[in-house]
């Protein structure tokens, strides 16, 4: 019996079997895991040629797998080619061989072809997560190849580089120095490890003698190539200075330009200086020593900067810190409102006078009769109550916007009724059910946004199922919903069974789908195919109502719709609904584009990233019924959006393509103006010396609101969407404004409008208040509610009645050259979940004023009457200045 078991050679019998049998089940595995991404990839491919994006679904797989292709070949590449370079450096030191004990036998292990198999395996699996990993960051590389290389924009006032180089170049040059830093260690790391196994402890302990060549000289070629790595990324990473913040301000500050950016340079000329040295090593008799040589110029230069950036900060920045630093303040301030579009909002200034006169109610009375009374919140528990007619309907949100009704123009609130199949009975959740015949949501309500009965229920202009219009020019000719914010769920139409339409008395309207949209489930391989990818195995083959003519709708939910389509843009949360001229549905969803690389600007948190740059360049149409889904291009000036134009030229339409009907519905975007008004608190003060001691710092104005729990919180005021004519301007504009208050005060100091309508479409302008007058912001305002006396004696005494009192939020509406503060309260009882308007609260700066309708309360507030509880408001007698908006 042989004292050790030897393991194959290389070429051996027994080897090359191994080496079969690993190669029929790595194909297998590879077989088996790839179907399910073949497949997957095949629906994807169909979806998208549904909605005629084709080419869109080909231009991105072809640059993600070829993104993942090359890096992973590179990486392989790299570090095979290291290892194999570094093996044979050092093949006459390997070990012949090392011996393991396996169930108490030896086995002798030859060193060099497990080593080469470890490699080969280690490699493979370093280069399939690096190009994962870089596959994930295609938009980034096709940004960098498809973009302009003419200069765009100005010039930063550093170094000079157009704005492309910054959004588009350096983003490509990190990822692609980061790689090779990762290589470059890992290569370093490696070259050390085959130092230790040939015999380089030995070495270091100096039991060699100095006749034996030294094994460093694949040590000194891996260190000269990170150094090299090191020195490339010390010189990249002088741009991203431009994008630090710190304390006062973003960007380059004086001790960087004038010592960093210089001692970064002189750090990647000795870093260079260190490679060559370690290449001199290598190529004459290598030397422990040299190496520690090679190293000392990049550590030392650092360490010595470092030491002089800390002596001309301490010393000669900070004592004249406005002086040393106004320039840079200069620059930061000019490019940042140029990134989040602020140098495009005008100023202007507003009296905000304080009497009944300066409202100047006759002159305003679009905006008066626009005043919105409903909060959404308690108009959407309103509905849910009276308008889903049954449990599996719900009104997952509720949306402002203004429409022509009998020739004049009103603000109104909209909400689909969206079915929510996880309310269905649970006897009733089947296949058939879930996938055919529940499968669309049916119609839209729409109010006044003051429109109320006198039981303090809305006033609605369309309602109830068949869809019921007041208004004749009003008319909803598709009220189904197949693609809205609730429907999550994958469906079949056009089968053979009939879906539910609406209910209709003992009975059920019935219908099919009519439409071109979703995938053709076509023969029987594609409805393998597809029931494979969605999980329908076991039902979609076997159904004799789908047909070969059915299609699938899936990605219904349009947030997960538009996404798919373009995942590089950044959307709104709030998509909106809106009703064509031609009576079809559908939804709006603002798109933007962003970077956290624009130079000199500041970075701002925006849905859990951090951005410098921001612009709402797209709007997305999404039809309700077949889900027919257009980005049309509204920004043409956008860097960012013309170079995803240049890459896929059939997504984008300009925004002259989109029909009127449905342009008069656009609107300055919620998520623009609330970061805009947060940036815009901080970077309205142009001056330097103001910026630098925050003289002048606002805040987006606080109000009191309702927690989930039902408590009362302080929080931000959210925008507010108001149909009114703004000081200055002759027509009405719906608009969207949010008011400021200073840093840590309550009063008001200004106000920001987005405006929506006509030419004006997508500017907007900021009202400042005079500084010399106190102007009552909305916590000042709930406070003098609460303290008047009548008013919080009724509040409590509902309170106190098994009902509760339910305040909606106050709203700050310009009108005139004076502000009028408007704030409903409801009325609900414990046992029901429908709110009632029992209270219109009015207030101008000097008075106040409420009544149980608004009418009364526009009366008490303009019309000299005396404000009242009751529907009997007593008026002043023969006062003209009586206000009655119809």
């Amino acid at each position: 019996m042989p004292e050790s078991i030897d393991w194959p050679r290389p070429h051996s019998p027994r080897s090359r079997l191994r080496r079969r049998v690993l190669i029929i089940l790595a194909v297998l595995a590879g077989i088996f895991f790839g179907s399910r991404t073949a497949l997957s990839y095949y629906v994807d491919m169909l979806w998208f040629a549904s909605l005629g994006y084709a080419n869109v679904f080909w231009k991105t797989l072809s640059l993600q797998w070829g993104i993942f292709a090359a890096f992973t070949a590179a990486t392989f590449l790299i570090l095979f080619g290291s290892f194999l370079a570094l093996k044979r450096a050092h093949l006459p030191d390997l070990p012949s061989g090392h011996t393991i004990y396996i169930g108490g036998r030896p086995v002798k292990l030859p060193v060099e072809p497990v080593l080469r198999v470890i490699a080969l395996v280690v490699s493979l699996a370093i280069g399939a997560a690096t190009g994962a990993g870089m596959m994930a960051e295609w938009a980034t590389f096709a940004l960098f190849w498809y973009a302009p290389r003419t200069t765009v924009g100005t010039l930063d006032p550093i170094f000079g580089k157009p704005l492309n180089f910054f959004l588009f170049t350096l983003p490509a040059w990190q990822l692609i120095s980061g790689w090779l830093l990762t290589l470059a260690v890992i290569a370093f790391l490696l070259a050390v490890f085959f130092v230790f196994i040939t015999g380089g402890s030995r070495v270091l302990a100096g039991r060699l003698s100095r006749g034996i060549i030294l094994p460093w000289r694949g040590l000194s070629i891996a260190l000269a190539v990170l150094l090299l790595i090191v020195a490339m990324r010390v010189y990249i990473s002088r741009f991203e200075q431009l994008f630090e913040d710190h304390t006062i301000f973003g960007g380059v500050t004086y001790t960087d330009a004038h010592v960093t950016l210089t001692g970064m340079l002189v750090v990647c000329f000795a870093l260079v200086l260190g490679a060559l040295i370690a290449v001199v090593n290598a190529l004459r008799l290598p030397r422990g020593r040299w190496l520690v040589a090679a190293i000392l110029p990049g550590a030392v230069c650092y360490i010595v900067f470092q030491g002089v950036a800390w002596y001309v900060s301490g010393f000669i920045v900070k004592p004249n810190e406005l002086v040393r630093e106004r320039p840079y303040i200069t620059h930061n301030i000019e490019l940042t409102r140029q990134a989040y579009g602020l140098d495009r909002v005008a100023q202007r200034e507003f009296p905000a006078e304080t009497t009944v006169d300066a409202a100047d109610p006759a002159n305003n009375q679009a905006t008066l009769q626009n005043i919105r009374l409903w909060d959404w919140r308690a108009l959407q528990d309103t509905l849910r109550q009276i308008q889903e007619i049954r449990t599996y309907y719900d009104f997952p949100d509720i949306d402002i916007d203004r429409y022509n009704i009998d020739g004049t123009t009103r603000e109104v609130m909209l909400a689909a009724r969206e079915l929510n199949v996880n309310k269905l009975p649970e006897s009733s959740r089947n296949w058939i059910n879930d996938k055919l015949i529940y499968t669309h949501g049916y119609g839209i309500t729409m109010n006044p946004v003051n429109g109320f009965t006198p039981e303090g229920l809305p006033t609605l202009i369309l309602s109830n199922m068949p869809v019921q219009s007041t208004v004749r020019d009003l008319t909803v000719t598709r009220p189904e919903v197949y693609f809205g914010e609730l429907t999550n769920t994958d469906v079949y139409v056009k089968t053979r069974q009939k879906e539910f339409n609406y209910p209709q008395g003992q009975s059920n309207n019935l219908t099919s789908y009519e439409g071109n949209g979703g995938i053709v489930i076509g023969g029987f391989l594609r409805r393998i195919v597809i029931a494979l990818d969605r999980d329908d195995l076991s039902k979609l083959p076997f159904s004799d109502d789908v047909t070969k003519d059915s299609r699938l709708l899936m990605r219904r939910n349009i947030r997960d719709r538009v996404s798919t389509l373009a995942p590089f843009l950044t959307y709104d949360p709030d998509p909106y609904l809106v009703l064509g001229d031609d009576g079809r549905l559908s939804w709006i969803m603002d798109a933007f584009t962003s970077s956290d690389m624009y130079p000199y600007s500041s970075h701002y948190p925006l849905q859990g990233d951090s951005v410098n740059y921001l612009r709402n360049s797209v709007k997305v149409v999404i039809d309700a019924y077949d889900g027919t889904t257009t980005f049309y291009v509204f920004d043409t000036e956008d860097p960012i959006i013309a170079a995803y134009r240049a890459i896929f030229p059939d997504l984008f339409k300009d925004a002259a393509t989109m029909t009127p009907g449905l342009r008069k519905h656009v609107r300055y975007p919620e998520l623009l103006l609330k970061l805009q008004a947060e940036v815009y608190g901080l970077y309205h003060m142009a001056d330097p010396e103001a910026f630098y001691n925050r003289e002048d710092l606002w805040t987006v104005a606080t109000e009191v609101g309702m927690s989930e729990e039902g408590q009362q919180v302080t929080q931000a005021m959210e925008p507010n969407f108001v149909l009114m004519k703004l000081p200055g301007e002759t027509g009405v504009e719906f608009v969207e404004i949010l008011p400021f208050t200073p840093a840590n005060r309550n009063n008001l100091i200004g106000w920001i409008a987005g405006r929506s309508d006509g030419a004006q479409y997508g500017t907007s302008v900021v009202y400042n208040f005079p500084k010399t007058k106190l102007v009552d912001g909305p916590l000042q305002i709930e406070a003098r509610i609460d303290q008047n006396a009548q008013l919080s004696g009724q509040l409590t005494l509902w309170n106190q009645q098994g009902s509760h009192v339910r305040r909606g939020a106050l709203l700050v509406i310009p009108c005139g050259r004076a502000l009028l503060y408007a704030e409903p309260i409801y009325l609900q009882a414990e046992r029901s979940p429908m709110p009632e308007l029992r209270l219109v609260v009015l207030a101008l700066q000097d008075r106040l004023a409420y009544g149980p309708t608004f009418e009364s309360a526009m009366a008490a507030l303009f019309g000299g009457g005396i404000s009242s509880l009751t529907a009997q408001a007593a008026s002043a007698p023969g006062n003209d200045r009586r206000v009655s908006p119809r």
